[in-house]
């Protein structure tokens, strides 16, 4: 089934169809899934970790991710940890412990007899990291570079709103060797903006992606939502056809998150002017249907590149990889993140930092690393991780590679999910081989369904969290 073929079966799916699939689901950045995470990890174990990695990992190549948490107000679709404030100077104490934590790492990865591993991937997020001033960005960069010794080709990549980015912090990180940059767009539909709190303009956002390519960033993304409040497939139509002219490298077309249990600031948006569910994904097809016929590949599940883009020849590579950032272009590097709410990952552990600013820096200020919780991989967890991102990354599993790699009798150990994957093929998700899994490009849409099938978590009465719906 070729792109426009699915997308034409995406439009004839049934009610039934949709409600059976439209389920509460985690976007699978990490498994397990940070709800599953405690606080009986602390930072003793990722210090030992530091120093381990260190010691048997000379040449494997690391990434690494500054949280950069400031704001100067709340937009009503984001679920991120922020805080908002419009005193740029209140930075300057953050940026100061971000080099304390980076000391911190530093000196454990050192004692590990490593003099320092190759960052060829580093990720800015927020928040917003321009709200940092030009100023503020140069002087984080050059204290990270005095960390951490850098790939010539890295990787460097930031988060940038369109009403706060200026000229010159573009100048100012294509400087620095920034590549790649990632701007909120979510919706150009005015009226639409005005309730989410997230106003720009089409012309702030052109100057700025054209200003982009021209200090030489080699791929620009938009971050789209569909599902926020006024939207229907005609409003959404114009903003299709603003990021076709603009043609970003990448876009990520992400499904908003209305959480207003967990997400205070949401309780205010009026749940009578989202989309219907039906209309919801309509949208959602349209902007497939579109993305496609503009010559954009499918990546998985929300991620759509050019064909010359690096996460695309990553993907026909096969060594794409999942994580906290969605869909990245590098497989097998582990992530040590800094800041309040960052998450790290190795092979097997995740620790996550404080998310409230006053204890990270108590933390800091004792000499030790913000860990707030974490979590400790078992040979079943590091197993299941691996099936789950070889459907999501690569869309097929292969049971003699997996049992080659555990030392397992694949169709014995799955047993239970083995049972539960023919409805998907009856449904044209999957394709049931005897030496393979195949997931159809329909698929691909659904594979996080998929995928929770191998989640072992899932599996109790009550699931510890609730999590975003899947279409």
């Amino acid at each position: 089934m070729n792109a426009h073929a699915a997308a034409t079966v995406l439009s004839n799916l049934s009610s039934e169809f949709l409600e059976r699939y439209n389920r509460q689901g985690p976007r699978y950045t990490s498994y397990p899934t940070a709800p599953e995470w405690t606080d009986a990890v602390r930072q003793d174990q990722f210090r030992a970790r530091l120093r381990a990695d260190a010691a048997r990992s000379h040449d494997k190549p690391l990434s690494l991710y500054f949280h950069i948490p400031f704001c100067e107000h709340r937009c009503a679709f984001c679920a991120c940890n922020v805080i908002i404030t419009k005193k740029p100077e209140i930075a300057d104490d953050y940026l100061r412990y971000l080099d304390r934590e980076m000391t911190i790492v530093r000196a454990e990865v050192e004692s590990g007899g490593d003099g320092g591993r190759t960052v060829t991937q580093m990720h800015f997020g927020g928040g917003t990291p321009t709200f940092l001033s030009p100023e503020q960005l140069t002087w984080l960069v050059e204290r990270i570079k005095r960390h951490f010794r850098f790939a010539p080709d890295a990787e460097m990549a930031l988060e940038a709103d369109p009403c706060v980015t200026r000229d010159e912090h573009l100048i100012a990180l294509a400087d620095l060797g920034f590549n790649r940059v990632s701007f909120g767009v979510q919706d150009f539909h005015s009226p639409t903006q005005q309730i989410i709190e997230r106003v720009q303009t089409v012309e702030e956002t052109e100057h700025l992606t054209e200003l982009a390519r021209r200090l030489g960033f080699a791929s620009v993304n938009y971050d789209l939502v569909y599902g926020l409040p006024l939207q229907t497939v005609a409003t959404f139509a114009r903003t299709l056809d603003i990021v076709a002219r603009l043609r970003p490298d990448r876009i990520a077309l992400y499904n908003f998150a209305y959480l207003p249990r967990r997400l205070a600031h949401q309780r205010y948006l009026n749940p009578e002017l989202f989309p219907s569910g039906r209309e919801k994904f309509r949208i959602m097809v349209s902007a497939y249907e579109r993305f496609v016929s503009e010559g954009y590949e499918y990546i998985g599940m929300d991620h759509f590149a050019l064909p010359d883009d690096p996460l695309a020849i990553a993907r026909r590579n096969r060594t794409i990889q999942r994580n906290f950032m969605g869909y990245t272009t590098q497989a097998g590097t582990d992530l040590y993140a800094f800041g309040v709410s960052s998450i790290s990952a190795t092979q097997d552990l995740y620790v996550q930092n404080e998310k409230k600013l006053s204890v990270y820096y108590r933390a800091l200020d004792g000499g030790e690393l913000p860990i707030e919780r974490g979590f400790v991989l078992s040979d079943d967890d590091r197993l299941r991780r691996v099936v789950i991102y070889e459907l999501m990354c690569h869309g097929r599993l292969v049971p003699s590679s997996i049992e080659e790699r555990f030392s397992v009798d694949f169709e014995r150990y799955f047993e239970y999910e083995l049972a539960q994957l023919p409805q998907f093929e009856r449904d044209g998700l999957l394709v049931l081989a005897p030496d393979r899994i195949d997931v159809t490009l329909l698929g691909h849409i659904f594979v996080r369904n998929i995928a929770m099938v191998f989640d072992v978590y899932l599996r109790r009465e009550q699931p510890r969290a609730t999590f975003s719906r899947t279409l």
